[in-house]
């Protein structure tokens, strides 16, 4: 099916002059491919459309008939003035097609039979949802450096709780006038994940393990990315540095399209109703995931609720009912490590949309979450929040419960991640009777965290290494996915470990 060009009635305009601006400075203007770019707004705020696109009343019903790669055109043209159709085509061919995702639909909703459905983000080259997004980013950063006049080369630096890192690693593995250095918690990712980092091919790339967790990662990132002398000093060498994480805008508007895309699945298959809310509960650390989900909703898709589900580390379900955002709190290394963050970064971008783009107000919140690790919001803007989020969070034995309540009673076979939203949809269905078609998103295959589910299988005799991919192939008869067969035989090419305040010295060193 041909597209609309840019502009054309039928698709999602660009405003005219679609700026980009900081959450900490709505003066700040710049274009959508400077912020793809720099990733990071000066003052430390992130980037967001100065205007949110609305979809055409038609759209919907226009969009589903088309593949992945078409939707993916027609939502990004809204935001991205300066690219044209035929670019963003090829863009999303390149990302999408070929073998490189093992289902043809990409990101293929399944029927869990009693009003819930699956979205499956996994079937990309690293077996998580982080695919998503970062199989294209790669080539609208390497677009955006022509069109932004960007004659530097560009370091992605990479704070991962698990999944982004790999993601990014092979999404940008030899991509020209790009270099990607991954940081993450030692101890606090899968064994499955670290391997997938540490094997990472590419001339491009290089991985260090940092001695904390998730948190004390993504806050060096930050401090690197606000450190003007080593600002200068890259760029005398050629460089510039610039995030793959959620905070890079690039990611959340790929990340927005699968929302959409979602939504569409179940209206072309009869599942919902032209106009038919639905809910849509996302296992969330970053809060980058769920925050797309509420950016698709702005946009015009019928959502009646956005279900945050945390694990052990609940610093989101407390917010979200309470109004006070307090990092200081005891850290839990969990099963479902990729959630494992006490600081979400993307929550800035929600709350500079509910509190009508306040960015006083944001900096007041960020100077105190920086300053004393807490802030409380307007019993308002509490008020705005929980009518747009539910929330809640499951322990380890109750991740564990729902991995075998969903294998013995589906035959479905599910990861750590996922398995905490679907508790907390059961909790959440349970105390509000609310009925609506409700989508859980799938972040991540359960082969990516074998000894997690074999135990919570009541396997608690684990093989060794990579046989363990085989244990749970044998067990449930669930094919071995094939990026993470191809890691046998494959030596790890990095081992280095950095004390947090080393981060800075492992960039330079990276860089010279």
């Amino acid at each position: 099916m041909a597209l609309p060009p840019p502009g054309d009635a039928s698709g999602v305009s660009a405003p005219n002059s679609m700026n980009y601006l900081s959450t900490r400075n709505k003066d700040l203007r710049i274009t959508a491919a400077q912020a793809i770019v720099k990733g990071l707004a000066p003052d430390g705020g992130l980037l967001t459309p100065a205007v949110v696109p609305r979809l055409p009343a038609s759209a919907l019903d226009t969009l589903k008939d088309m593949s992945y790669q078409q939707r993916m055109v027609y939502v990004m043209n809204g935001f991205l003035e300066g690219f044209s159709s035929s670019e963003l085509s090829s863009y999303a061919d390149a990302a999408y097609g070929g073998v490189k995702f093992s289902d043809p639909d990409i990101a293929p909703v399944r029927d869990m039979g009693d009003g819930s459905w699956c979205l499956e983000l996994w079937h990309g080259p690293t077996c998580a949802f982080k695919d998503m997004a970062l199989q294209i980013l790669p080539y609208l950063l390497v677009a955006s450096l022509g069109k932004s006049d960007e004659k530097r080369d560009v370091c992605i630096l990479v704070a991962t709780s698990g999944d982004t890192g790999k993601a990014a690693l092979e999404g940008f593995r030899d991509v020209d006038k790009t270099k990607v250095l991954v940081f993450y918690p030692k101890d606090g990712v899968s064994d499955i994940q670290e391997l997938q980092m540490l094997t990472q091919e590419g001339g491009n790339v290089a991985v260090c393990a940092v001695k904390g967790n998730f948190d004390d990662a993504q806050t060096g990132v930050k401090k690197l990315f606000a450190d003007e002398a080593l600002a200068a000093d890259l760029t005398e060498k050629g460089y510039f540095l610039s995030s793959a994480n959620s905070i890079n805008w690039g990611r959340i508007l790929a990340q927005i399209v699968y929302y959409i895309s979602a939504y569409c699945d179940l209206l072309r298959n009869g599942a919902i109703s032209r106009g038919e809310e639905i809910n849509f509960c996302v296992p969330t650390g970053n809060f980058g995931n769920i925050l797309a989900a509420y950016y698709a909703k702005t946009m015009g898709v019928p959502v009646h609720r956005l279900i945050c589900a945390s694990n052990s580390n609940n610093v989101l379900t407390d917010f979200l009912k309470t109004g006070v955002y307090d990092r200081n709190r005891t850290f839990y290394n969990t099963i479902s490590p990729s959630m494992d963050i006490l600081i979400s970064s993307n929550l800035e971008r929600m709350i500079f949309e509910i509190s009508n783009r306040d960015d006083r107000k944001v900096r007041e919140y960020m100077n105190q979450l920086s300053e004393i690790g807490s802030y409380r919001v307007s019993s308002a803007l509490r008020a705005r929040m929980q009518n747009l989020f539910a929330a809640g969070w499951c322990d380890e034995d109750q991740t564990r419960a729902k991995i075998a309540e969903m294998w013995e009673q589906k035959h479905y076979l599910i990861d750590p991640h996922t398995a905490v939203a679907f508790h907390v949809l059961d909790e959440y269905r349970a105390e509000t009777g609310d009925r609506a078609p409700t989508v859980v998103v799938s972040t991540a295959s359960p082969f990516k965290f074998c000894n997690s589910v074999l135990d919570s299988l009541g396997i608690h005799e684990h093989r060794k290494g990579l046989d363990v991919l085989d244990q749970i192939a044998e067990e449930t008869g669930v094919p071995v996915p094939a990026p993470l067969a191809r890691l046998r035989g494959r030596r790890p090419r990095f081992g280095a470990v950095a004390e947090k305040g080393e981060m800075e010295q492992v960039v330079r060193d990276f860089l010279k």
